[in-house]
């Protein structure tokens, strides 16, 4: 698919920063887009269908799945949330930057459907920082945290499968690197 080229999707461990550097990014830069996804989980107050998510019943979820509506899933606390087909290639096929948040196994499967895409894996400045930012948010157990821990391991031995890596060791500038790859890699003059 033409678009391809405006598809870029961001993963890296928990506590790298993501949404961080992902909403830096979009304040300086508000014509990026990012896509709404599906869940079955329950609206919390003050979200609204299709602005924060897409809300469907699990039997929904599954069938949009199965009929490949999906492009990539996960199972979260009880819930399913996923990525829409429909929400990203109505982007691609209007030229918008698009940018995806999605967790290592999500990123391969983006890449395998849109081998036009590009995929970026966001680093820790060292595997200490990552631990001292998942340590302070102050939100996980101890038993949370070293799970975490464990996970990123796994997930930076795979930082090597992705197009490009990009170290968040300062948000603005790990946001404008993103920035300037994607205009790079899209075609798009600044």
């Amino acid at each position: 698919m033409e678009g391809e080229k405006y598809l870029f999707v961001v993963s890296g461990p928990s506590g790298v920063g993501k949404d961080s550097v992902m909403s830096r990014l979009r304040q300086a830069h508000p014509e990026i887009e990012k896509t709404i996804s599906a869940t079955t989980r329950a609206p919390r107050e003050g979200e609204k269908e299709g602005v924060n998510y897409y809300y469907r019943t699990k039997e929904q979820f599954l069938q949009m799945l199965e009929q490949g509506e999906i492009l990539e899933s996960n199972h979260f606390n009880g819930n399913y949330y996923g990525t829409l087909r429909s929400e990203v290639e109505k982007r691609m096929a209007a030229g918008k930057l698009t940018l995806l948040n999605i967790d290592i196994h999500g990123a391969a499967n983006i890449k395998r459907l849109y081998p036009g895409s590009t995929s970026i894996f966001l680093l820790p400045p060292s595997f200490d920082t990552l631990e001292a930012r998942l340590r302070g948010r102050g939100t996980d157990s101890e038993a949370n945290i070293r799970q975490r821990l464990a996970i990123a391991q796994e997930e930076l031995r795979c930082a090597d499968a992705f197009d490009l890596k990009i170290v968040n060791d300062d948000i603005g500038r790990a946001a404008e690197e993103l920035y300037d790859v994607m205009i790079r890699r899209s075609g798009l003059s600044l």
